[in-house]
Protein backbone atom coordinates (compact mmCIF):
# COMPACT_ATOMS: atom_id res chain seq x y z
CA UNK A 1 0.00 0.00 0.00
CA UNK A 2 1.28 3.51 -0.81
CA UNK A 3 1.28 4.74 2.96
CA UNK A 4 3.77 2.12 3.86
CA UNK A 5 6.32 3.25 1.23
CA UNK A 6 9.39 3.89 2.79
CA UNK A 7 12.10 3.94 0.21
CA UNK A 8 15.12 4.65 2.22
CA UNK A 9 14.84 2.79 5.59
CA UNK A 10 13.19 0.51 7.78
CA UNK A 11 10.53 1.43 10.07
CA UNK A 12 11.68 3.08 13.28
CA UNK A 13 15.48 4.12 11.71
CA UNK A 14 16.53 7.55 10.77
CA UNK A 15 16.72 8.93 7.36
CA UNK A 16 21.14 8.07 6.30
CA UNK A 17 22.33 8.98 3.50
CA UNK A 18 24.74 6.77 1.94
CA UNK A 19 28.43 7.92 2.50
CA UNK A 20 27.31 9.74 5.94
CA UNK A 21 26.31 7.62 8.20
CA UNK A 22 26.60 10.08 10.82
CA UNK A 23 24.28 12.69 9.85
CA UNK A 24 20.67 10.57 10.86
CA UNK A 25 17.62 12.26 11.03
CA UNK A 26 14.41 11.30 12.30
CA UNK A 27 11.80 10.70 10.22
CA UNK A 28 7.98 10.19 10.99
CA UNK A 29 6.82 6.44 9.92
CA UNK A 30 4.12 6.35 12.10
CA UNK A 31 1.89 9.19 12.82
CA UNK A 32 -0.21 8.35 15.66
CA UNK A 33 -1.73 12.03 16.06
CA UNK A 34 -2.50 15.33 14.83
CA UNK A 35 -4.11 18.83 15.48
CA UNK A 36 -6.43 20.15 12.37
CA UNK A 37 -7.74 24.12 13.61
CA UNK A 38 -10.61 24.99 11.83
CA UNK A 39 -12.26 21.57 11.63
CA UNK A 40 -15.90 22.24 12.57
CA UNK A 41 -17.01 21.73 8.77
CA UNK A 42 -15.53 22.36 4.90
CA UNK A 43 -11.61 21.04 4.79
CA UNK A 44 -11.13 21.04 8.15
CA UNK A 45 -13.65 18.44 9.00
CA UNK A 46 -12.78 16.32 5.88
CA UNK A 47 -9.24 16.73 6.68
CA UNK A 48 -10.03 15.68 10.38
CA UNK A 49 -11.53 12.54 9.25
CA UNK A 50 -9.02 11.38 6.32
CA UNK A 51 -6.26 11.69 9.04
CA UNK A 52 -8.54 9.45 11.51
CA UNK A 53 -9.11 6.99 8.57
CA UNK A 54 -4.99 6.82 8.12
CA UNK A 55 -4.81 5.84 11.69
CA UNK A 56 -4.87 9.12 13.79
CA UNK A 57 -6.31 10.28 17.06
CA UNK A 58 -7.68 14.02 16.05
CA UNK A 59 -7.61 17.41 18.06
CA UNK A 60 -10.41 19.38 16.44
CA UNK A 61 -10.69 22.89 16.56
CA UNK A 62 -13.84 25.60 16.14
CA UNK A 63 -14.47 29.35 16.47
CA UNK A 64 -18.25 29.54 16.41
CA UNK A 65 -19.18 26.47 15.71
CA UNK A 66 -19.34 24.14 18.65
CA UNK A 67 -22.14 21.47 17.05
CA UNK A 68 -20.12 21.36 13.78
CA UNK A 69 -16.67 20.93 15.90
CA UNK A 70 -18.88 17.95 18.01
CA UNK A 71 -20.14 16.84 14.93
CA UNK A 72 -16.35 16.23 13.31
CA UNK A 73 -15.47 14.67 16.62
CA UNK A 74 -18.47 11.74 16.88
CA UNK A 75 -17.28 11.43 12.53
CA UNK A 76 -13.65 10.70 13.87
CA UNK A 77 -14.47 8.31 16.94
CA UNK A 78 -16.42 6.76 14.37
CA UNK A 79 -13.75 6.12 12.35
CA UNK A 80 -12.44 4.22 15.44
CA UNK A 81 -10.15 7.46 16.89
CA UNK A 82 -9.92 9.57 19.78
CA UNK A 83 -11.24 13.42 19.32
CA UNK A 84 -10.82 16.32 21.23
CA UNK A 85 -12.26 19.26 20.76
CA UNK A 86 -11.32 22.70 21.91
CA UNK A 87 -11.81 26.49 20.98
CA UNK A 88 -9.52 28.30 19.00
CA UNK A 89 -9.81 31.99 18.22
CA UNK A 90 -7.08 32.72 15.89
CA UNK A 91 -7.42 36.78 15.93
CA UNK A 92 -6.30 36.23 19.33
CA UNK A 93 -2.94 34.90 17.90
CA UNK A 94 -0.88 34.98 21.82
CA UNK A 95 -3.90 33.11 23.42
CA UNK A 96 -3.40 30.20 20.55
CA UNK A 97 -0.48 28.45 21.13
CA UNK A 98 -1.65 27.88 24.67
CA UNK A 99 -4.92 25.91 23.27
CA UNK A 100 -3.04 23.39 20.95
CA UNK A 101 -0.52 22.88 23.34
CA UNK A 102 -3.27 21.63 25.95
CA UNK A 103 -4.92 19.92 23.16
CA UNK A 104 -1.66 18.29 22.30
CA UNK A 105 -0.88 17.31 25.97
CA UNK A 106 -4.32 15.54 26.12
CA UNK A 107 -3.61 13.78 22.51
CA UNK A 108 -0.11 12.69 23.76
CA UNK A 109 1.67 14.65 21.46
CA UNK A 110 1.51 15.80 18.06
CA UNK A 111 2.83 14.26 14.94
CA UNK A 112 0.71 16.21 12.00
CA UNK A 113 -0.36 20.14 12.63
CA UNK A 114 -2.43 21.09 10.08
CA UNK A 115 -3.45 24.48 9.84
CA UNK A 116 -6.98 25.25 8.08
CA UNK A 117 -8.37 28.29 10.23
CA UNK A 118 -8.56 31.67 8.74
CA UNK A 119 -10.60 34.31 7.76
CA UNK A 120 -12.19 34.73 4.40
CA UNK A 121 -13.20 38.07 2.66
CA UNK A 122 -12.53 40.82 -0.10
CA UNK A 123 -12.42 44.75 0.62
CA UNK A 124 -10.95 46.94 -2.13
CA UNK A 125 -7.50 48.34 -1.01
CA UNK A 126 -8.31 51.69 -0.60
CA UNK A 127 -11.66 50.88 1.31
CA UNK A 128 -9.78 48.43 3.23
CA UNK A 129 -9.44 50.00 7.27
CA UNK A 130 -6.09 49.35 9.61
CA UNK A 131 -8.90 47.20 11.77
CA UNK A 132 -10.11 45.07 8.97
CA UNK A 133 -6.08 44.51 7.69
CA UNK A 134 -5.07 43.70 11.22
CA UNK A 135 -7.96 41.30 12.02
CA UNK A 136 -7.63 39.38 8.61
CA UNK A 137 -3.79 39.22 9.16
CA UNK A 138 -4.00 38.19 12.25
CA UNK A 139 -6.25 35.66 11.62
CA UNK A 140 -4.73 33.81 8.47
CA UNK A 141 -1.08 34.40 9.56
CA UNK A 142 -0.43 35.36 13.19
CA UNK A 143 -2.09 32.72 14.59
CA UNK A 144 -0.88 30.15 12.76
CA UNK A 145 2.38 31.07 13.44
CA UNK A 146 2.25 31.00 17.01
CA UNK A 147 0.49 27.67 16.47
CA UNK A 148 2.86 26.26 14.43
CA UNK A 149 5.72 27.37 16.49
CA UNK A 150 4.54 25.27 19.34
CA UNK A 151 3.38 22.49 17.71
CA UNK A 152 6.97 22.34 15.48
CA UNK A 153 8.91 22.71 19.30
CA UNK A 154 7.21 20.18 20.33
CA UNK A 155 7.77 17.96 17.46
CA UNK A 156 11.86 18.61 17.40
CA UNK A 157 11.20 17.80 21.28
CA UNK A 158 9.69 14.25 20.46
CA UNK A 159 12.34 13.58 17.77
CA UNK A 160 10.07 11.46 15.75
CA UNK A 161 10.19 14.06 12.64
CA UNK A 162 6.58 15.62 11.95
CA UNK A 163 4.26 17.26 9.01
CA UNK A 164 3.53 20.89 9.08
CA UNK A 165 0.64 21.52 6.45
CA UNK A 166 -0.72 24.87 5.73
CA UNK A 167 -4.00 25.39 3.89
CA UNK A 168 -3.40 28.84 2.03
CA UNK A 169 -5.21 28.96 -1.67
CA UNK A 170 -4.61 30.01 -5.06
CA UNK A 171 -4.33 33.65 -3.90
CA UNK A 172 -0.78 32.90 -2.05
CA UNK A 173 0.66 32.34 -5.93
CA UNK A 174 -1.92 34.80 -7.95
CA UNK A 175 -3.52 37.87 -6.25
CA UNK A 176 -7.73 38.60 -6.40
CA UNK A 177 -8.68 41.87 -6.62
CA UNK A 178 -10.42 43.54 -3.86
CA UNK A 179 -8.51 41.45 -1.18
CA UNK A 180 -5.13 42.76 -0.19
CA UNK A 181 -5.36 41.89 3.49
CA UNK A 182 -6.06 37.83 2.42
CA UNK A 183 -4.04 37.75 -0.50
CA UNK A 184 -0.94 39.36 1.83
CA UNK A 185 -2.02 36.61 4.80
CA UNK A 186 -1.91 33.89 2.26
CA UNK A 187 1.16 34.97 0.12
CA UNK A 188 3.07 35.56 3.97
CA UNK A 189 2.01 31.72 5.44
CA UNK A 190 3.18 30.20 2.12
CA UNK A 191 6.67 32.26 2.85
CA UNK A 192 6.33 30.80 6.21
CA UNK A 193 6.19 27.15 5.24
CA UNK A 194 8.77 27.19 2.32
CA UNK A 195 11.28 28.69 5.87
CA UNK A 196 10.45 26.24 8.07
CA UNK A 197 11.04 23.42 5.28
CA UNK A 198 14.51 24.55 5.52
CA UNK A 199 15.09 25.41 9.17
CA UNK A 200 13.12 22.30 10.31
CA UNK A 201 14.65 19.46 7.67
CA UNK A 202 16.89 18.69 10.17
CA UNK A 203 14.47 17.37 12.76
CA UNK A 204 12.73 15.14 10.03
CA UNK A 205 9.87 17.71 9.58
CA UNK A 206 8.06 18.18 6.55
CA UNK A 207 6.17 21.72 6.09
CA UNK A 208 3.83 21.72 2.68
CA UNK A 209 0.92 23.90 2.00
CA UNK A 210 -2.25 23.26 -0.18
CA UNK A 211 -3.68 25.87 -2.01
CA UNK A 212 -7.32 25.19 -2.65
CA UNK A 213 -9.26 27.11 -5.68
CA UNK A 214 -13.04 27.33 -5.24
CA UNK A 215 -14.19 24.37 -2.93
CA UNK A 216 -17.92 23.83 -1.82
CA UNK A 217 -17.59 24.88 1.79
CA UNK A 218 -19.27 26.87 4.21
CA UNK A 219 -16.70 29.54 3.41
CA UNK A 220 -17.90 30.24 0.22
CA UNK A 221 -21.42 29.88 1.21
CA UNK A 222 -22.09 26.38 -0.70
CA UNK A 223 -22.28 23.86 2.37
CA UNK A 224 -24.36 21.52 0.52
CA UNK A 225 -23.90 22.00 -3.10
CA UNK A 226 -23.01 19.16 -5.01
CA UNK A 227 -19.86 20.43 -6.78
CA UNK A 228 -20.26 18.06 -9.49
CA UNK A 229 -23.47 19.52 -10.42
CA UNK A 230 -22.20 22.92 -10.84
CA UNK A 231 -20.41 24.35 -13.90
CA UNK A 232 -17.52 26.88 -13.60
CA UNK A 233 -16.39 27.97 -17.39
CA UNK A 234 -12.90 29.46 -16.27
CA UNK A 235 -12.27 26.60 -13.91
CA UNK A 236 -10.22 23.93 -16.77
CA UNK A 237 -11.95 20.88 -14.69
CA UNK A 238 -15.24 23.00 -15.63
CA UNK A 239 -16.99 22.92 -11.34
CA UNK A 240 -15.56 23.42 -7.77
CA UNK A 241 -13.88 21.72 -5.83
CA UNK A 242 -14.96 19.04 -2.89
CA UNK A 243 -13.81 19.41 0.69
CA UNK A 244 -12.76 15.82 0.54
CA UNK A 245 -10.44 16.12 -2.32
CA UNK A 246 -8.45 18.75 -0.82
CA UNK A 247 -8.25 16.25 2.33
CA UNK A 248 -6.94 13.69 0.68
CA UNK A 249 -4.11 15.91 -0.42
CA UNK A 250 -3.31 16.57 3.09
CA UNK A 251 -4.05 13.32 4.07
CA UNK A 252 -1.09 12.33 1.78
CA UNK A 253 1.32 14.76 2.78
CA UNK A 254 0.73 13.73 6.32
CA UNK A 255 1.44 10.48 5.42
CA UNK A 256 4.65 8.26 5.38
CA UNK A 257 4.76 8.27 1.46
CA UNK A 258 5.32 12.10 1.32
CA UNK A 259 8.27 12.19 3.46
CA UNK A 260 10.48 13.40 0.61
CA UNK A 261 7.80 16.41 0.26
CA UNK A 262 9.14 19.85 1.73
CA UNK A 263 8.75 23.28 1.27
CA UNK A 264 6.24 22.51 -1.83
CA UNK A 265 2.64 24.62 -1.80
CA UNK A 266 0.21 22.11 -3.84
CA UNK A 267 -2.54 23.93 -5.93
CA UNK A 268 -5.95 21.67 -6.00
CA UNK A 269 -7.99 23.84 -7.96
CA UNK A 270 -9.21 22.23 -10.99
CA UNK A 271 -6.86 23.91 -13.46
CA UNK A 272 -7.94 28.00 -11.70
CA UNK A 273 -4.19 28.68 -11.60
CA UNK A 274 -3.40 28.15 -15.74
CA UNK A 275 -6.74 30.65 -16.32
CA UNK A 276 -5.85 33.49 -13.56
CA UNK A 277 -8.46 33.66 -10.27
CA UNK A 278 -9.88 36.69 -11.98
CA UNK A 279 -11.07 34.66 -15.04
CA UNK A 280 -11.23 31.15 -12.95
CA UNK A 281 -14.52 31.78 -10.84
CA UNK A 282 -15.94 34.92 -13.32
CA UNK A 283 -15.83 33.47 -16.59
CA UNK A 284 -19.63 33.25 -17.96
CA UNK A 285 -18.65 30.80 -21.01
CA UNK A 286 -16.78 28.00 -22.55
CA UNK A 287 -15.75 29.89 -25.24
CA UNK A 288 -11.89 30.30 -24.58
CA UNK A 289 -11.94 26.15 -24.64
CA UNK A 290 -12.49 26.28 -28.56
CA UNK A 291 -10.29 29.52 -30.03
Amino acid sequence: MLHDYHPLRAPGMGCTVPGMADHSYPELTDPRTAIVTGSDSGIGRATAIALARAGMDVGITWHSDEEGAEETARLVREAGRRAVVAQLDTTDAPACGDVVDRMADELGGCDVFVNNAGLNGGTPFFETDWETWRKTVCADLDGAFVCIQRMARRMVDAGRGGRIIGVTSVHEHQPRVGSAAYDAAKHGLGGLLKTLALELGEYGITANAVAPGEISTPMNDAEDEDPREVHRPGVPLGRPGDAREIAAVIAFLASPAASYVTGASWAVDGGMLQMGPQAGSHLTSDDWRRL
